[in-house]
């Protein structure tokens, strides 16, 4: 006779075995074509979410550097702390931090801990200043191209709020951008007296172009546009926006117009950064702004904001800085403090420095792993994850399918449920995932480099069952 802990291992094997309602040889043949070209192994610390404690399921500690050659998944999903009892497809939302990272929030908290006055006077402004160098250093610019700031949102603001928006100027965005872009535009508009105009980009994300993008954007450029605010990869339906595309195309009218009068390019990077190999030379855009706590999983509270050294021209400072070199020479000797830059555009004040100076060992663990297997990695459990769900006729996938178009999100509806609604089903069988807060709710289960072939599967076979009831 079988025990409550047979049945409940019966449970998720039935989940992931014949509860999957997809082609064999689909999934095999878009593994092949769309993951990394090594496969890692089943992970032996996924278990049955009932089975065991989340103390008895971590990883065992690894302090050595990551393997030479081809990436150890297993090594990498080793790097956290997480409870694996749980599939967690919800590192969009707020990650937790890698071994590297956390030892060095630990390490700096304790150095403030023991002498907060003479920690912070002796490694502040260089702690602050290697994070910039790293991030330039991730993204392809220079240090001091580099603001620090406490989140995607808070980045928006400051860079919003500073830019010269004059009566009679408009800045353009579209109705799929998030509150965030939305709402400091609207500010920032009246306080200026410039006007903000929305547009929309397509009927439905799921059958999206990269032309049909692009035109409608180029198609809305008007003499008096100083501002495109778009987003990289839209958190509500997971489309990836075509930022090198528009860049191109945005190119001639810029080269037409005066310096101050050119089209600044502005993105909220926030679920590109961390995922996509690439950097702001290659997307082409002017700014990009991103949060650090979300797909680079870095200390929590930290963000940046990436300029161009032209961009950051036609942007004011609204918080006194306390890490540009001359800030306090400018105000003892009543001059001014010179053009804006990453160090001036860096809010001062005293803040939860461990973790931004632990910001440093976010961007190393990346490099360590690597950007492009990186990308590969989470593209390619993202496409598994799309495929299963395509194969599904009661579920309605948001998505595209074309790697060009998506990143980590994946967004879908399933038929007779709510959004919430299925994210609660999904806990109940320990899956993480969350509902998007627009007013067209869907449904998003965003993979991840922490993530598993097994964690896919899973997800999938509970989707497959569920159907209103």
């Amino acid at each position: 006779m079988a025990t409550g802990e047979d049945s409940r291992l019966n449970r998720r094997r039935l989940l992931t075995g014949a509860g999957l309602a997809l082609s064999a040889a689909t999934l095999a043949s878009t593994a092949t074509a769309q993951q990394p070209a090594v496969e890692p192994p089943t992970d032996p610390d996924f278990h049955d979410p009932d089975e065991t404690t989340a103390a008895q399921v971590q990883p065992p500690p690894s302090a050595e550097p990551i393997p030479k050659g081809a990436t150890d998944w297993n090594w990498v999903r080793g790097q956290w702390a997480l409870d694996w009892s749980l599939v967690d497809l919800s590192a969009m939302l707020f990650a937790s931090n890698p071994r590297l990272v956390r030892n060095a929030i630990d390490r700096h908290r304790r150095g403030l801990d023991a002498s907060p006055v003479t920690y912070l006077e002796n490694r502040n402004r260089p702690l602050q200043n290697a994070a910039r160098a790293a991030a330039g250093q991730y993204f392809d610019v220079k240090a001091e191209d580099v603001a620090l700031v406490e989140s995607t949102t808070s980045g928006i603001g400051l860079l919003y709020a500073g830019m010269d928006l004059r009566y009679g100027t408009e800045v353009l965005t579209t109705t799929h951008d998030y509150y965030v872009t939305h709402e400091a535009l609207r500010l920032a508009a009246a306080r200026r007296g410039a006007s903000v105009r929305k547009i929309t980009l397509f009927d439905r994300s799921e059958d999206a172009t990269i032309d049909q993008i692009v035109g409608r954007i180029i198609g809305n450029i008007r003499p008096e546009t100083r501002v495109l605010a778009l987003t990289w990869v839209h958190s509500s339906t997971g489309l990836k926006m075509p930022i090198r595309a528009i860049a191109d195309a945005l190119a001639p009218i810029n080269a037409q117009r005066a310096p101050l009068d050119r089209v600044l390019f502005c993105v909220d990077g926030v679920h590109g950064f961390g995922v996509e190999n690439t950097t702001l030379p290659q997307l082409g855009c002017d700014v990009l702004v991103a949060g650090c706590h979300k797909w680079l999983f870095g200390p929590r509270g930290t963000g940046v904001i990436i300029g161009s050294p032209a961009a950051w021209a036609r942007v004011t400072p609204t918080v006194p800085s306390f890490l540009a070199p001359n800030a306090y020479g400018a105000w003892l000797g009543g001059y001014d403090p010179g053009p804006t830059t990453g160090a001036r555009m860096t809010p001062g004040g005293f803040k939860a420095f461990e973790h931004v100076w632990a910001m440093t060992e976010a961007f190393q663990f990346h490099t360590m792993v690597g950007k492009q297997a990186i990308e590969g990695r989470t593209q390619g459990l993202a496409a598994r994850l799309k495929l299963g769900l395509s194969n599904m006729p009661h579920i309605s996938l948001k998505t595209p399918m074309d790697s060009r178009l998506s990143a980590g999100i994946v967004s879908f509806d399933v038929a007779g449920l709510s959004a919430d609604g299925v994210v609660r089903r999904l806990r109940a069988l320990n899956i993480i995932g969350s509902a998007a807060p627009y007013a067209t709710r869907h449904v998003r289960l965003t993979p991840s480099m922490r993530n598993t072939t097994e964690d896919i599967d899973y997800a999938l076979g509970a989707l497959a069952g569920m159907t209103r009831r």
